[in-house]
């Protein structure tokens, strides 16, 4: 087995990263901290985030940034950046948000996620113009303890809808 690499992702990734983004929200939210999302809810979230036709256009999305880990032709982890969505009130379009850094269940403990943060938080430091900001769901105690190592600190919170469901976020703030 080759030693995974990491790329941009490119718009022939799209069902690929769809059905890795899918597949890790699963293992991740639902099978993992045994968030009960309604069935339709769950459904509608997954096919409106990670569909190949969903991720294709987030692809090509001005001011937003891809990564993929990949080994052997096989997408283990992604990193995704862009201007600012998150809703706080000192937040702005023009500062950069880490959205989404996803590795798969069977790639955990190789270190692609921590390469691809280091990646991510470079791109976005050269792309912002103000803080650097990442929502995180409130009971995911890891990622926020690995995103207060590298300087995060809880700014707010919001509710992250999936479906109708509302997942409790914080909102996480560097700079």
């Amino acid at each position: 087995m080759t030693e995974p690499v990491i790329r941009p992702a490119v718009e022939d990734d799209a069902a690929a990263l769809g059905e890795l983004g899918r597949q890790t929200f699963i293992d991740t939210f639902v099978a993992g901290f045994g968030i009960p999302y309604p069935a339709d809810d769950l459904t509608a979230f997954l096919d409106a985030s990670f569909s190949p036709e969903a991720v294709r256009t987030k692809l090509k999305e001005a001011g937003a940034a891809w990564w993929v880990a990949e080994r052997d032709g096989e997408l283990l982890a992604f990193a995704n950046t862009g201007p600012n969505t998150l809703p706080h009130p000192e937040a702005r379009a023009s500062h950069a948000e880490l959205r989404r850094l996803y590795v798969a269940k069977s790639a955990q403990g190789l270190g692609l996620g921590t390469r691809l943060l280091a990646l991510a938080l470079e791109w976005m430091e050269a792309h912002s113009d103000g803080p650097l900001w990442i929502g995180v769901w409130s009971g995911n105690l890891k990622a926020q303890k690995l995103y207060a190592a590298y300087g995060f600190e809880k700014a707010g919170e919001y509710q992250y809808p999936v479906g109708r469901w509302l997942d409790d976020e914080f909102i996480l703030r560097r700079g």
